[in-house]
């Protein structure tokens, strides 16, 4: 089995805690280049890797098969579509672009180019979202009427990074995932109304959404605030037979930002339980599946290999982007958009 080599882009947070690790432990994949400004600090985490300065440099590289573009936003199409002419695969961090035609242009130039290009929709496989995934599916819910999705953290002062800044603030940094786990679960809704606001003093971007997906018979809130002192709540989820209330996040991020390496038997597991509450019943807690990223990657060294599905193909990464794309419309116009 020949060894996929792995050139990235960028070794900020989601070069050095979603990418990097996981490479490293993916059976059959290598990290053979990284592009940064700062060797320095990607020899601390990776002593001996090639880093050089710029994408042309990435791309000049030998041996290199798929390309991870986790750089800031505006360079995602740009980048990757740089990577596809080169005839290599291409993984792009979320947001997958800025605007839809940017999403559709990529997605077109991986398909006219017989390669895979696959969005980094980790959250997927999150250990909450695979334990609601398989409570609606075997019904334990009944017919879900109310869905809300918090992503809220508490960091009241900005802090001088472009993250902070990026266009479209943290519709397009949080919104991503939320975005598309609402997809997975419901399918494209009738119509979005959006409120991204910017409530911090001195905030240079948008750090609030609320948004709600309009579908025939159900309600989904999608919800972030980088000013929720008690930002614990994650899901709360109602049905026609109960209701399923989660507190917590999935814990591999953290561990990753803390350096440790996606392995052991204790990975992805959730300790916190989300709690059942049916009707006229006492709650109970609900034990976490494993959550685990490291699927995301085996799939997409299969993709590659070609001998599986793309694990996140362009046209789920165009059908986020339509639903934020109208989002920032909606929040513009203060009113409904609905989705033709």
């Amino acid at each position: 089995m020949r060894e996929i080599g792995v050139g990235l882009i960028g070794y900020g947070l989601g070069g050095r805690a979603f990418h990097a690790p996981y490479v490293g432990i993916t059976p059959g994949m290598t990290l053979r280049a990284v592009v940064s400004r700062d060797p320095a600090k990607v020899h601390a985490d990776l002593p001996g890797m090639n880093v050089v300065p710029d994408v042309t440099a990435l791309l000049a590289e030998p041996d290199i098969d798929l390309v991870v573009v986790s750089s800031p936003d505006e360079l995602h199409a740009e980048q990757a579509l740089a990577a596809i002419r080169a005839g290599k695969h291409v993984l792009v961090d979320k947001p997958f672009a800025t605007t839809l035609a940017d999403a559709r242009a990529v997605a077109a130039a991986g398909e006219g180019a017989g390669v895979v290009v696959t969005a980094f929709q980790n959250r997927r496989w999150d250990a909450d979202f695979l334990t609601l995934k398989g409570l609606i599916e075997a019904g334990t819910l009944g017919e879900i009427v109310q869905f809300e999705s918090h992503f809220d953290r508490w960091r009241p002062v900005p802090a001088d990074v472009w993250k902070e800044a990026r266009p479209g603030g943290v519709w397009l940094d949080l919104g991503p995932h939320l975005v598309d786990q609402a997809l997975q679960l419901f399918g494209r809704p009738i119509a979005i109304t959006a409120d991204i606001a910017t409530l911090r003093e001195r905030a240079p971007a948008p750090d609030y959404f609320h948004a709600v997906l309009r579908y025939p018979e159900r309600r989904v809130l999608l919800h972030a605030s980088k000013l929720i002192a008690e930002h614990q709540l994650r899901f709360a989820v109602h049905g026609t037979q109960g209701s399923w209330i989660k507190y917590g996040i999935d814990p591999q991020e953290a561990a990753t930002v803390a350096g440790r390496a996606p392995r052991g038997e204790d990975w992805g597991l959730d300790p916190v339980p989300g709690m059942l509450t049916r009707a006229s019943e006492t709650p109970v807690a609900v034990p976490n599946a494993r959550g685990d990223y490291r699927l995301f990657w085996h799939a997409l060294a299969a993709a590659v290999r070609g001998e599986g599905p793309n694990p996140v193909p362009g046209c789920d990464a165009i059908a986020v982007m339509e639903l934020l794309e109208a989002g920032l419309r909606s929040s513009e116009e203060r009113r409904e958009i609905a989705l033709g």
